[in-house]
């Protein structure tokens, strides 16, 4: 007896076969190749797209993300797919701003571990070591990961934790640092200028998983007078590209149409 899913059979065989391609392939190519009626094939490769596994360009034309060419990301768990699902937009998002950007989880003691990054090109910008974990009170990716934390989590946090201060901006008050906190909570994003490094700027926005919790952050990290000249710029970017990736990993805010992928009746 065959068991198989036909829908489900065709998912994998399409991206099977753009795994196997070293170049995009159009719609009518891919229908030649495996046989498929147009609009099936269509319907696979809309939802592949919009749950970034597979990439169009501007000439229709279809191929695997270069993170899965070499396997899946989430056979090495949650933070590898985060990664494979998330690298292409933070790549984007640094070639639309030419600015740094940052893609952080959080740690067990509630500081942010940078998991993958994007360095600007341009000859004075910000970096920071992969393997840096950045304070939670300190920075603007740790505070965004932090403020989105059940209360005794945050309590617990600040109970252990000394406030030093980086430089002469740094708050070090636990009621500075926790109403920085709530803006965050209410305007859904944080903003960071000299308080860790001194010429440093960066805007960061949580990213959420499907059940709706924020597993990551993302922040664009540039010179303090870039970010003065084109912070409406940098928001906006931070904002689109944190969504994306929120859609990407089955997010869907209240009222939004459901597009994950179903096994639905094939045409």
């Amino acid at each position: 007896m065959n068991n198989q899913v036909k829908s489900a059979a065709r998912v994998l065989d399409v991206l099977e076969l753009l795994s196997s391609q070293t170049q995009p392939l159009r719609l009518n190519e891919l229908v030649a190749k495996l046989g498929f009626p147009k609009s099936s094939a269509f319907g696979l490769l809309s939802t592949l797209v919009a749950r970034g596994y597979v990439a169009k360009d501007s000439a229709d034309r279809y191929a695997i993300v270069e993170t899965f060419r070499q396997g899946f990301g989430w056979v090495g768990g949650f933070e590898s797919f985060l990664r494979a699902v998330a690298t292409p937009i933070v790549e984007e998002v640094r070639d639309l701003l030419d600015e740094t950007v940052f893609l952080c989880v959080r740690t067990e003691q509630q500081n942010a571990r940078l998991l993958t990054k994007a360095v600007s090109r341009q000859p004075i910008r910000y970096d920071s070591s992969d393997q840096h974990s950045m304070p939670g009170y300190g920075t603007v990716m740790g505070r965004v990961l932090l403020a989105f934390q059940p209360p005794e989590v945050i309590d617990a946090y600040f109970a252990r934790t000394e406030l030093r201060a980086f430089n002469d901006k740094t708050p070090t008050s636990e009621a500075e640092i926790r109403a920085a906190l709530e803006k965050i909570r209410t305007d859904g994003y944080g903003t960071i200028v000299d308080e860790y490094a001194t010429g440093g700027a960066g805007i960061a926005a949580p990213i959420r998983n499907a059940e709706g919790r924020v597993v990551a952050a993302i922040d664009v990290a540039t010179v303090t007078a870039r970010y003065e000249q084109r912070r409406d710029e940098m928001l906006a970017a931070v904002l689109d590209s944190a969504a994306r990736i929120s859609t990407r990993l089955g997010y869907r805010p209240e009222g939004r149409a459901d597009t994950r992928l179903t096994v639905q009746g094939d045409a």
